[in-house]
């Protein structure tokens, strides 16, 4: 919306959460997880993958390794075999291998559950500590901004930023957002993103939200 101001911004914000929410009432993280570590650990396999690639790895990869000591001792080409198909296996298994290490070393084999200690963790930015705070310890310490986040926040007018710089726009979601709904505001928009709202062609006519999004029936 041109020259939108803050306080209009902030409101538009508000009757877009209420409409997603009508229109997707179970909207939650689609990592399959039953603990912390299986999150931490299916957050960075989902970088760069689909969360159902990621499912269809983990199911076997839960079932080998269950505890931070299990991955922290499994050796890199192992665990790069068990990962393989989820792309950009060799960090990811450099990464998920250093975090168990430093969860065993230094948190008493318990995933941590704040901002500062998780961003220590190998291969753990913003994004990630985002989902594991929000998902698994239910706290709000930031907007999780994916792909899909990205895509939905720039075609509705809520960031001027077009070079997907993740952080600065999650500094801006946050300034719109109510704390209180930053993580169900990324899940809203991730089923958004996939449902009606895609990258390739978003199916304006049934959005929810068409009349206010400044981009409906323009892409």
């Amino acid at each position: 919306m041109p020259h939108e101001s803050k306080k209009a911004k902030r409101e538009r914000v508000s009757e877009i959460l209420t409409r997603l929410q009508k229109r997707y009432p179970d909207a939650k993280c689609a990592l399959r997880h039953r603990n912390p570590l299986q999150l931490l650990v299916a957050t960075i396999l989902s970088a760069q993958c689909t969360d159902a690639k990621v499912n269809e790895v983990t199911e076997d990869l839960f079932r080998k390794y269950k505890t931070p000591e299990e991955f922290a001792n499994v050796s890199q080409g192992a665990l790069e075999q068990d990962i393989h198909s989820t792309g950009f296996y060799r960090n990811k298994a450099k990464n998920i291998r250093g975090a168990a290490k430093k969860i065993v070393e230094e948190h008493g084999g318990k995933v941590p559950d704040t901002m500062e200690a998780l961003l220590e963790l190998p291969g753990v930015a913003r994004k990630t500590a985002n989902v594991v705070l929000e998902t698994a310890f239910g706290k709000n310490e930031g907007v999780i901004v994916d792909t899909h986040v990205i895509r939905l926040s720039q075609r509705l007018g809520l960031t001027e930023r077009k070079d997907n710089s993740s952080d600065r726009m999650e500094a801006e979601l946050m300034d719109l957002v109510p704390r209180e709904m930053w993580g169900r505001f990324s899940h809203l928009l991730v089923f958004h993103g996939r449902s009606l709202c895609t990258a390739r062609k978003p199916d304006c006519e049934h959005c929810p939200i068409n009349d206010l999004c400044p981009s409906a029936f323009k892409a």
